[in-house]
């Protein structure tokens, strides 16, 4: 008599098991973020600029998890503020400068002919000059404050998105369905809404899912140079500005905890954009490799 064939069971690919972990990972610091900046404002009834000169730079302790800054206030509420701050602006910036690169190129790729030549050329003139030199000269014009670091960042970041919706749309144009549309007498606005537009969401959405780490790190450097939000203002970039002293003065938790809440929420958008980006056809997942 035949023994009988045991199958084994098919041990998952280490690949599969590292993605699975990142998503996870990724997932966990994702949603703990948006806890942090919903939650803990209402629930904690604490003025986060109560001044205490009595408990200048304590060092982590159970009353101060984080500790406190040079003027006795603590810094996780600090810290929870200022990523609140910063995530609005991430998000605000994200969103209008995905906006503006849609519509731009979306019409460069529609019009065609010296329509888009001349938009790829702002285009170019856009993406020559540093992004941080064109947003500190925008935010220069205006006084600090949330909105001028907004219009600063929406109007530097759009040009990646314009580039890629417009490469997207020009290869959409040559397929059959939009031949076939064309042919039976549909507008060219009917083509782009109907046709066109749907079709280049998914990259428009991963590009400002991508945009809102680069956001808030482009926020934190402008009020870091003094330049975004004003000093009294809660912000990740206001928190390390205002802890250069202490650290130089050997207090390492004023920028350690400021630092790893515009860290970690990066890596974790960046973790889950990636595993977006694998789900694309490699010729898309290049084009999103900003």
């Amino acid at each position: 008599m035949a023994e009988p064939r045991w199958t084994p069971v098919a041990a998952r690919s280490p690949r599969r098991s590292t993605r699975t972990l990142r998503l996870g990972v990724s997932a966990a610091v994702v949603i703990a973020v948006v806890l942090a900046v919903t939650v803990v404002p209402p629930v904690v009834q604490l003025d986060q600029q109560a001044v205490d000169l009595a408990l200048k730079l304590q060092p982590p302790s159970p009353a101060h998890p984080f500790g406190t800054d040079d003027v006795g206030r603590d810094l996780l509420l600090r810290c929870v503020y200022g990523l609140r701050v910063s995530l609005l602006v991430g998000l605000v910036a994200a969103l209008a400068a995905t906006l503006v690169g849609t519509a731009v190129g979306a019409g460069a790729a529609a019009f065609g002919g010296w329509t888009d030549r001349l938009v790829m050329r702002i285009v170019d003139v856009f993406s020559s000059v540093p992004h941080l030199l064109l947003g500190i000269f925008i935010v220069a014009m205006f006084r600090p404050g949330v909105w001028p670091v907004i219009v600063s960042v929406a109007l530097t970041h759009w040009v990646s998105t314009a580039r890629i919706v417009r490469a997207e749309i020009l290869s959409l144009r040559a397929r059959p369905h939009i031949d076939a549309a064309i042919s039976g007498g549909a507008s060219r606005r009917r083509v782009i809404r109907r046709h066109l537009l749907p079709a280049v969401l998914p990259q428009a959405g991963l590009a400002a899912v991508l945009m809102i780490p680069h956001a808030m790190w482009h926020e934190s450097a402008l009020s870091f140079l003094g330049l975004g939000l004003p000093a009294h203002q809660a912000s990740l970039g206001t928190l390390v500005q205002s802890a250069r002293g202490s650290l130089l003065a050997g207090d390492w938790w004023p920028t350690l905890f400021p630092g790893l809440f515009l860290i970690l929420p990066t890596l974790a958008v960046a973790g889950l954009a990636g595993i977006w980006r694998e789900r694309l056809s490699p010729r898309r997942r290049s084009e999103l490799m900003l």
